[in-house]
C-alpha cells in the first residue's frame, strides 16, 4: 500500500465488512435452539479479515481490524465483560498474520490452511481461558464446553482462510502501487 490514506480506507472496509457479518450471524443465533448456538456463533469472517489485514497492512492494522470488529459488533449487539479480552485475542490474529508474512517465502493454500488451524486453536483456547477467568469457572470445563464452537471455528477458518483469504490477499497486494509486495504470494 502506497499511502496511509489507502491503508486506513482498507482497514475501515475490512472492519465494516467484519462487523456487519458478525452482527448478522449474531442476529441469526437469536432464532436457533440453544443447543445449536455454539455451532452457529462460530461461523463468520472475523478471523479471516483480521488475517488479511495483518498480512497485507502489518501488525498494527491487523490488530486494529480484529479488535475493532469485535468491539463494534458487540456494541451493536451485546457488549459485556468479555468484549475487551476477546477483542485483544482476535487482534492477535492480525499480529501473527504480519509475523507469518515476515517468516514465509511464499503464501499458498497450505500455509493458509496451517495458519487457520494454528490461529484458530490459539484463539479459541485463549477465549475459553478468558471466559473461565471472567466468570470464575474451571478452565478445563470451560474449554470442554467450548469444543463445539472450536470445531465449527476450525471448519469455518479452514475453508475461508485458504480460499477467500488467499484470494483477497492476492488482490490487495497485486493492486499495491509499488508492486514489490507480491513476492510473498504463490501464483
Amino acid at each position: 500500500m502506497a499511502t496511509s490514506s489507502k491503508r486506513i480506507a482498507l482497514t475501515a472496509v475490512l472492519v465494516a465488512v467484519g462487523a456487519v457479518a458478525r452482527i448478522s450471524v449474531g442476529s441469526v443465533t437469536m432464532f436457533v435452539p440453544p443447543p445449536l448456538y455454539a455451532w452457529v456463533i462460530a461461523v463468520g469472517l472475523t478471523e479471516t479479515l483480521t488475517f488479511i489485514s495483518g498480512f497485507t497492512l502489518g501488525p498494527v492494522a491487523g490488530f486494529v481490524t480484529g479488535a475493532s470488529i469485535i468491539v463494534i459488533s458487540d456494541i451493536a449487539t451485546l457488549p459485556g465483560s468479555w468484549t475487551l479480552p476477546i477483542a485483544i485475542i482476535i487482534g492477535l490474529i492480525g499480529v501473527f498474520a504480519a509475523v507469518t508474512r515476515k517468516l514465509i517465502k511464499q503464501l499458498d493454500f497450505r500455509i493458509m490452511a496451517v495458519s487457520s488451524i494454528l490461529l484458530t486453536l490459539m484463539s479459541e483456547t485463549l477465549q475459553n481461558v478468558a471466559i473461565a477467568v471472567l466468570f470464575n469457572t474451571p478452565i478445563v470445563a470451560t474449554i470442554a464446553f467450548g469444543t463445539p464452537t472450536l470445531i465449527v471455528a476450525l471448519a469455518n477458518n479452514l475453508i475461508l482462510f485458504p480460499t477467500v483469504g488467499l484470494r483477497v490477499i492476492k488482490m490487495i497486494l497485486g493492486s499495491a502501487s509499488n508492486g514489490n509486495n507480491t513476492s510473498a504470494i504463490a501464483r
